[in-house]
């Protein structure tokens, strides 16, 4: 990694902009996982200690917008409204504003405040807006050593129109602009890469938490210690298509499990009843197995699986399932997990492994009649002795909930900046920001 860090800069006295990623789940407007607070921690504490005036913006969730000049349907609601009769479209409109109101108070960053204040062990100024009067008394007044924290920056519509007025006026709020949300690297929004490439802030350095996420996932993927091995699941093969062809060129072993295999699979020739396939990329699958081939790589995949002729329903309601081989999959059957041969064909491949790096659970891991095959590549993991690198996402819960997550090496806060990272991809985040000299 080539970007600078606030280590490289002075920060004493200077206001500092601080994209963090305080997207954290709540219920009933208590925080129920930190994690992602407590990843900022060592930024944050860093810019105390050094007497920064510390100026924090976060996202949390996807609320609706409610914009300065007004309420905002977004297309789906807008869709639906047209659609209704003409006198019914004043009282729709008004039932999507009510709903809109309620996001505003249910995606405020306030408890967050209350909890960092905590944490900290001093006060946190909560700006009640972004760029607003709130914001600006804020701002004006903090002193060295103190922290603020906007409110929820979904709440501009600027922030992911790029508009250059809020990324102006968030500039005048500081001397240094450091990204911290490595979750949020992979998007060029207003605070997380715009305020830089529009030449608003000139000094522009990343936190501790991203430089760890570069240091570790990308000198992984461009020097890896070898065997290196890319296990890759999930759902939809059309999210990782270029994942897998860039892996490819960089990995010794590639395995691939979940709801994507069974297109794989039926680019073989098999059948796979009711599993999950997607038409459009068995030519590409095809060509990747080909592609291996070719490269003289290891090419994974499931040779059984655990099927059920009933998904489950809510998710993790108990349903009756059986154990077959890839090639006896019966009609009205769905594959939800890999089978105990394949676990273990699995778990050899990544035996002697140096380097390994995982995206996306083995199966409906949620459910614990189909979490086995997930939690067997979990468990083979944390018995390597390699370098083990979890890309975020599902992969990062699932060694989260099946009590791994002490073992990994590295766990990714973003899932999406890190699939894009695999893919070869530049993330805007990180791109914006200033190169070491």
């Amino acid at each position: 990694m080539n970007k600078k860090t606030i280590k490289d800069v002075n920060v004493t006295g200077k206001r500092c902009l601080v994209r963090v990623d305080f997207n954290v789940p709540m219920q009933d407007g208590v925080i129920t996982d930190e994690n992602r607070i407590n990843g900022a921690l060592p930024t944050i504490k860093y810019l105390i200690e050094n007497k920064a005036k510390v100026i924090l913006c976060s996202h949390m969730g996807k609320p609706h917008n409610i914009f300065t000049e007004g309420f905002s349907l977004n297309k789906k609601e807008k869709k639906a409204v047209e659609a209704l009769p003409e006198n019914e479209q004043a009282s729709a409109k008004a039932e999507y504003l009510k709903k809109a109101l309620k996001d505003k108070e249910k995606f405020t960053l306030r408890p967050v405040a209350e909890r960092l204040s905590e944490k900290l062990g001093q006060k946190v100024v909560f700006a009640e807006d972004v760029v607003g009067p709130s914001a600006d008394e804020a701002v004006e007044n903090i002193k060295d050593g103190e922290v603020a924290l906007l409110e929820n920056t979904q709440f501009e519509a600027g922030e992911e129109r790029r508009e250059e007025e809020l990324c102006k006026k968030l500039a005048s709020y500081c001397d240094i602009f450091v990204n911290d949300a490595f979750g949020t690297a992979h998007r060029s929004h207003a605070t997380t890469a715009a305020i830089v490439e529009y030449g608003f802030v000139k000094t522009a350095v990343c936190g501790f938490l991203i430089e760890k996420e570069l240091s570790v996932m990308a000198d992984a993927l461009e020097n890896p210690v070898r065997p290196f091995v890319a296990i890759l699941g999930g759902a939809k093969i059309a999210d990782k298509l270029k994942v897998i062809d860039n892996l490819l060129n960089k990995c010794d072993t590639l395995i691939i499990g979940g709801g994507m295999s069974y297109t794989f699979v039926a680019g073989e020739g098999y059948k796979v009843g009711n599993s999950l396939v997607d038409p459009e990329q068995i030519q590409y699958c095809l060509d990747m197995v080909k592609k291996a081939k070719d490269l003289g790589k290891k090419l994974y995949l499931p040779v059984d699986v655990v099927i059920t002729k009933q998904y489950p329903d809510p998710i993790d309601a108990v349903v009756e399932t059986e154990v077959v081989d890839i090639d006896k999959i019966p009609d009205g059957y769905e594959a939800l997990d890999i089978g105990p041969k394949t676990r273990e064909l699995y778990a050899q491949a990544v035996k002697d492994a140096k380097t390994v790096i995982w995206n996306g659970p083995m199966g409906v891991f949620e459910n614990p009649c189909f979490e086995s095959g997930t939690m067997s590549v979990a468990n083979a993991l944390a018995e390597t002795k390699a370098t083990t690198i979890i890309g975020g996402g599902d992969s990062a819960a699932a060694v989260a909930k099946l009590g791994f997550a002490d073992k990994m090496t590295h766990i990714s806060t973003g899932g999406g900046a890190s699939l894009e990272l695999f893919e070869g991809k530049k993330l805007p985040g990180i791109e914006c920001l200033n190169e070491k000299d």
